[in-house]
């Protein structure tokens, strides 16, 4: 049986707006939770992680997720990828893109392996910080085998 992507056209938000972190984090935890995700306490545990460590990753990209003891909460492993052109201020570095990760175990880590070889190149990077169209969102991001990379 297969098994359903962890990105789903339907949980990709381009041109928003955020009066800061806690607003980026909140609007990427609805999404989760808007798209059956997580349960209602996982947004919380969002916040809690975020509150001891920065979930930044650089090139104006910020992943946040639930804490290890959220786990618990998740339903199904998701991604909610919310795209604010004018930037959110992280404590710091301004995030363009804030792609928040619901997941039991490590299904994700395909898509992060897709986004880590899209943040190491500047390029690709301004492509997704740039989307105009969910289509690129879900291009840029689709797991792919690595040796169609190289």
């Amino acid at each position: 049986m297969p098994t359903e992507p962890a990105l789903r056209a339907e949980a990709v938000r381009l041109g928003c707006t955020a009066t800061g972190r806690d607003d980026a984090i909140d609007q990427c935890g609805a999404l989760l939770l808007k798209t059956g995700a997580v349960e209602p306490a996982y947004l919380a545990a969002m916040h809690e992680r975020e509150s001891s460590v920065s979930t930044y990753i650089g090139e104006g990209v910020a992943i946040p997720h639930g804490t290890d003891a959220a786990r618990a909460l998740v339903k199904r492993t998701s991604l909610a990828v919310v795209q604010f052109p004018d930037g959110v201020d992280w404590g710091g570095p301004t995030v363009h893109l804030a792609i928040g990760i619901a997941a039991s175990g490590d299904e994700h880590m395909s898509v992060l392996s897709s986004l880590a070889r899209v943040l190491s190149d500047p390029d690709r990077a301004e492509r997704l910080r740039g989307a105009a169209d969910t289509a690129t969102v879900l291009d840029l991001l689709a797991p792919t085998d690595a040796s169609k990379e190289n």
